[in-house]
């Protein structure tokens, strides 16, 4: 199974890649799957696997997906 988790895009590194905020761990992340690198992108919330942002998505699914998460890492 794979996942992908939110994160929220804080600086742009280059053409390709930028640094998100995934629950307070900063990483680099390729762009290129959603177009590449733009300064418009700064703030906006990108679902990550495995390095690569695959796609945009909005603050209301970002915070649902990582309750979902917490939730699931409960039943444990």
């Amino acid at each position: 199974m794979c996942i992908a988790i939110p994160g929220k895009i804080t600086s742009i590194l280059n053409e390709n890649t930028a640094t998100v905020d995934i629950g307070g761990i900063k990483r680099k992340v390729n762009l290129d799957l959603i177009g590449g690198a733009d300064s418009s992108l700064i703030g906006k919330n990108a679902l990550v696997h495995v390095g690569y942002a695959i796609s945009l998505i909005s603050d209301e699914e970002s915070e649902e997906i990582l309750e979902l998460l917490r939730d699931v890492m409960d039943l444990s």
